[in-house]
């Protein structure tokens, strides 16, 4: 019996995240012992994890918005992965330098992210009442941004209680 895994764990997307979480394995261990040692090697241990768990994620749901959330999520964990090498090489705590052997293989996994996420079924969603994926081409959209932006009351609060404007001319100067 497969397990249903399986399915994700070949993904390019997934195989290219193993790869993060390798390297960062191998750059933790390499980290002299320094106070910062255990924060930087958690933070990169958490970062790697995340993503690989974010991929299953977005593989396990099927809705864009949900698998563009996991999305966003493993954008940051990258960010804040590689960060976390910078820091430990400008802080000189690590043996050798792995700012561009990191930079090189998040590099890899973007262009791999990218291709997956271009994948995913953009017609299969609801909205959210969020926002944050806005297609305006439809009528439920366009009535969340009615919601969400009521211009009279934006525009009234630059009106004082008897309806003069409080804005001066001069503080534009």
């Amino acid at each position: 019996m497969s397990r249903k895994s399986d399915k994700y764990e070949k993904l390019p997307v997934y195989q290219k995240a193993q790869e993060l979480f390798d390297l960062a394995e191998v750059i933790a261990e390499s980290l002299k012992e320094d106070e910062m040692k255990e924060h930087l090697a958690g933070q990169m241990f958490s970062n790697a994890s995340l993503i690989q768990a974010k991929i299953a994620g977005a593989e396990g749901g099927g809705l864009y918005s949900l698998r563009m959330q996991n999305a966003v999520l493993i954008k940051i964990a990258c960010q804040d992965m590689f960060n976390a090498v910078s820091f430990a090489s400008m802080m000189k705590i690590n043996e050798e330098d792995y700012v561009n052997l990191m930079r090189d293989k998040v590099d890899e996994f973007r262009l791999v992210f990218v291709d997956w996420i271009r994948s995913f079924d953009k017609t299969y969603d609801i909205p959210d009442n969020w926002a944050i994926r806005f297609d305006a081409s439809t009528p439920e959209q366009e009535k969340l941004e009615e919601l969400m932006f009521d211009e009279d009351r934006f525009f009234n609060e630059f009106e004082d209680e008897d309806g003069e404007d409080d804005t001066d001319p001069e503080d534009d100067l």
